[in-house]
């Protein structure tokens, strides 16, 4: 029989730990900077913490399936998919921003069950798997009460993005709000599971992106989906919200 949730869970936030002490050997130190096709930002970091994540897996599941940012796909047609994301946030972590994670997810059956977001720099760790809560260093975690946009908090990934992608939507937006701040990445989508912002907007986004923030916002009791409303790690962008919000959010992205 494979494992219950709760091992997978707890192998996951020992591996993303693990692979977030791989990259504070880097941080802060001028590490050097290559640009992949997209032109995103990579590092010897971004490699050496993936190396080793898949390293964990494969001694741990060597039978389970592997997609990474930095490596692509491998492993077996296994039901079983770790999605990795080394450094999310590394256009952070170069400019030493602390504000950069290590996200690990496992995937069943294509659906992602368990999700590790790990932030190195903060020495912070949100962790979930369906039916056994979201957790954050330890003690329960959950999205805000907020229930109205008036009073909510916004936070964003890339400010040029949103406007090219919604015009006068996003300036509409940005007034029916309280606060708009730039937290981007996966620090944004961990501050509305644990209640410290109450939507984030992402309006490019990978697989390995998403696939960890699933579980996480879905078992704080809020919601991860596309801009389509559907809770997908592969539509291309992404929205958070503590849930109470998502229907306002949903119309003012024109859906």
């Amino acid at each position: 029989m494979p494992p219950a949730l709760d091992e997978y869970l707890d192998f996951a936030a020992k591996a993303a730990w693990l692979a977030g002490r791989r990259t504070l050997a880097h941080f802060q130190t001028g590490v050097a900077v290559d640009y992949k096709s997209d032109n995103s930002p990579v590092t010897a970091a971004d490699r050496a913490a993936e190396h080793l994540l898949r390293e964990l897996i494969g001694a741990r599941f060597p039978d389970h399936a592997v997609l990474g940012e930095e490596f692509g796909e491998g492993g077996s047609s296994s039901p079983f998919r770790w999605v990795l994301d080394p450094i999310d946030g590394t256009q952070s972590f170069v400019r030493g921003v602390p504000l950069y994670g290590v996200l690990v997810a496992l995937e069943i059956e294509g659906m992602p069950r368990v999700g590790v977001a790990h932030f190195p720099a903060l020495n912070e760790t949100v962790a979930a798997a369906d039916g056994l809560g979201c957790w954050w260093n330890g003690r329960r975690a959950a999205v805000s009460t907020e229930g109205t946009l008036q009073d909510a908090a916004v936070g964003y990934s890339d400010a040029r993005m949103l406007h090219d992608r919604l015009g006068d939507r996003w300036v509409a937006l940005q007034r029916a709000t309280r606060v708009q701040r730039g937290w981007g990445d996966c620090y944004g989508h961990c501050l509305v599971a644990t209640g410290r912002v109450d939507v984030m907007l992402d309006p490019v986004m990978n697989a390995w992106d998403c696939s960890a923030l699933i579980p996480i916002l879905q078992e704080a009791h809020g919601t991860f989906t596309d801009w389509t409303g559907a809770a997908t790690a592969t539509g291309g962008d992404a929205f958070s919200t503590n849930g109470r919000l998502f229907s306002a959010v949903l119309a003012a992205l024109g859906r």
